[in-house]
């Protein structure tokens, strides 16, 4: 139950990154760098250690976990490319506009497609935050905390990503919302089964890939993006840092 109470906190900021991209402040960058560094934090100090104590054993020299955990950073890089949820850097702040009726329901299509797909992984967002509460409280509550933090950029995307590409406000609002129920509705699944410690362990490993993906490939280049790296820098390493100190002080 504790897995879907933090959910929640999930499903709220969801809905503060959508209303924060309705009315784009020049901070952004700032959080955006500092959840980054939240979820690298919680990739290298506390998913993948899990993983690999949970699911110690070795496929071809190489432990389980840790092929998971490539598995993971490449299925979300492969799914990325065939829903095109990565803009053209020449489009990022400007909508797309085109001279055939066509070719523009094709364009919204395509913001469709992604603001789909990102829904789809803040269900896994959930589902992770519900399997890491089964590991146990510390892991639990690290990864809800990066989670949780991630989830303002997603929200942020989401609605984004489906107006740069030409749909309408309410549209946008409609998936903004599926998007913040996501979390919720992933942990909710958890409850229904306990998860076996080995498989537990390959999800955790699979999960670090896939937090670790969004990080770097992500939320790192949109957060440098507009602003000089400095300052953005910094909030990374203090996201890094501060996952540091909760995982020491849970431990």
């Amino acid at each position: 139950m504790t897995a879907v109470l933090v959910a929640a906190g999930a499903f709220l900021m969801t809905l503060i990154g959508g209303f924060v991209a309705q009315r784009t402040g020049d901070r952004r960058h700032l959080v955006l760098g500092f959840a980054a560094g939240l979820m690298l934090g919680v990739v290298a100090f506390d998913l993948l250690p899990e993983a690999l104590a949970a699911a110690p054993d070795e496929v071809h020299g190489v432990p389980q976990a840790l092929l998971m955990f490539a598995a993971g950073f490449l299925v979300i890089h492969i799914v990325e490319r065939a829903v095109a949820i990565h803009r053209g850097h020449e489009g990022e702040y400007a909508e797309h506009t085109h001279g055939h009726r066509h070719q523009h329901v094709g364009t919204q299509r395509v913001g469709l497609a992604a603001a789909i797909a990102l829904v789809a992984h803040s269900v896994m967002d959930g589902f992770a935050i519900g399997a890491a509460f089964q590991a146990g409280s510390t892991v639990g509550t690290v990864v809800a905390i990066a989670v949780v933090a991630h989830d303002f950029a997603d929200g942020f995307n989401t609605y984004t990503i489906t107006r740069l590409y030409g749909n309408d406000r309410r549209r946008a609002l409609t998936l903004l919302t599926a998007d913040a129920l996501a979390p919720v509705t992933g942990a909710g699944i958890t409850l229904l089964f306990t998860i076996p410690e080995e498989l537990l362990g390959l999800y955790l490993g699979f999960f670090a890939g896939f937090l670790l993906y969004l990080a770097t490939s992500d939320i790192l280049p949109e957060a440098h993006s507009p602003h000089p790296s400095r300052s953005t820098l910094l909030c990374t390493l203090v996201g890094v840092g501060f996952m540091w100190l909760v995982i020491g002080f849970a431990s």
